[in-house]
């Protein structure tokens, strides 16, 4: 079910200023995030090893985490470091302690083998930390798995019918474009998509100037989805007939929509994202508009997907039927489900080397 030798969004970095201890379940594992004091963001298991009580319902010191149960004390290692009125404390007393990474706002944790957590694996998208590029970051969290949200994100049909007054702009989108390139990637794919001559779709009209609401534009649409769950969304609008498909951005405004999802259970996720724009300068109220567009969006995307789990619950033998338009969905979970099988097979590897008793050498005499 779940790929552990990779980095997960766990949070934003805002969500863990003012000494905050926040608790978050992923991949179906209790994780207590906090920063210490010298301002490292540390992760450990929600889960005092001696009575099993939440650590987060305890007290940050510094850089350690006291239970407040017995008092037991948690350096960021996960080490126990104090045991009040014991002296000595056996050297393994501890809790899981996982790898993190905080980059371009974002808190990074690696669920799996922490020897294989190589920060240098982090998808790196440089508009998160551009200042030209505003937006505001937000978080949503659905009762669906995380797959049946990959899936409505790797569709762009969709939008002609689910977003035609919010993202879409109308059903048209559907019938008259077709993605002109299709890039199978060995851990994604990149689709990019064209709609010519048409009017604005509402979310982008909002922000328009008065003189621009009705001109019709020819929109570009470039998805990338990474697995495990990782979208990035590159769009343009141009002028209609301004020859933005040859390469000239005159008059053209742009928009990178970044979407993070992360599996809190086999069936709920955490979603992550932030809309991005370069034109604002200091009118913030773009942001604020582009904001609430996408909330908007996403409930309607929220609503229908979170229906479909519900349906799946009910009857775990339905076999969703591929359309032409799911090539590039069907080609991720294919991948999916070959790295999953993958580790999972390496991990029963490893599981059998360890358990397999090693036979002392024979004493001289004995016979084998």
């Amino acid at each position: 079910m779940f790929l552990k030798n990779c980095w997960y969004v766990a949070a934003w970095d805002h969500e863990l200023i003012d000494g905050r201890m926040l608790p978050r379940t992923i991949l179906e594992e209790e994780v207590l995030l906090y920063k210490s004091e010298s301002g490292k963001v540390v992760a450990l298991r929600d889960r005092c090893c001696h009575r099993g009580v939440p650590l987060h319902l305890g007290r940050r010191e510094g850089d350690c985490v006291r239970c407040m149960y017995h008092g037991l004390k948690f350096d960021p290692t996960g080490k126990c470091v104090q045991i009040p009125g014991q002296d000595v404390i056996p050297a393994k007393l501890g809790v899981k302690s996982y790898p993190v990474v905080e980059k371009d706002h974002l808190v990074w944790i690696w669920m799996g083998d922490p020897q294989k957590a190589d920060p240098a694996q982090i998808i790196d998208f440089p508009y998160l930390r551009d200042p030209q590029w505003k937006g505001v970051p937000d978080y949503m969290h659905y009762e669906a798995n995380w797959l049946l949200i990959v899936d409505n994100l790797s569709d762009f049909a969709h939008l002609a019918f689910v977003h035609t007054k919010t993202l879409g702009g109308s059903e048209e989108y559907a019938y008259v474009t077709k993605p002109v390139n299709v890039e199978r990637l060995p851990r994604g794919f990149r689709v990019e998509r064209w709609h010519m001559d048409a009017a604005p779709p509402p979310f982008h009209r909002k922000v328009l100037p008065a003189a621009e609401k009705d001109r019709h534009v020819d929109r570009r649409n470039i998805g990338h989805m990474h697995i495990p769950g990782i979208f990035f969304l590159e769009s343009m609008f141009s002028p209609a007939g301004s020859g933005s498909e040859k390469g000239n951005r005159e008059g053209s405004r742009e928009y990178r929509n970044c979407q993070f999802m992360t599996p809190e259970t086999r069936r709920t996720t955490h979603f992550f994202w932030t809309y991005l724009n370069n034109y604002e300068g200091e009118d913030h109220n773009i942001s604020r508009s582009l904001h609430q567009s996408l909330i908007e969006g996403f409930m309607e995307d929220k609503h229908l997907i979170e229906a479909q789990q519900k349906v799946l619950d009910a009857d775990p033998q339905f076999e969703m039927v591929a359309v032409v338009a799911d090539a590039a969905l069907s080609h991720f979970r294919r991948v999916f489900s070959q790295l999953v099988a993958q580790e999972q097979a390496e991990a029963a590897t490893q599981a059998v080397d360890v358990r397999i008793p090693v036979r002392p050498p024979h004493q001289a005499g004995m016979p084998a």
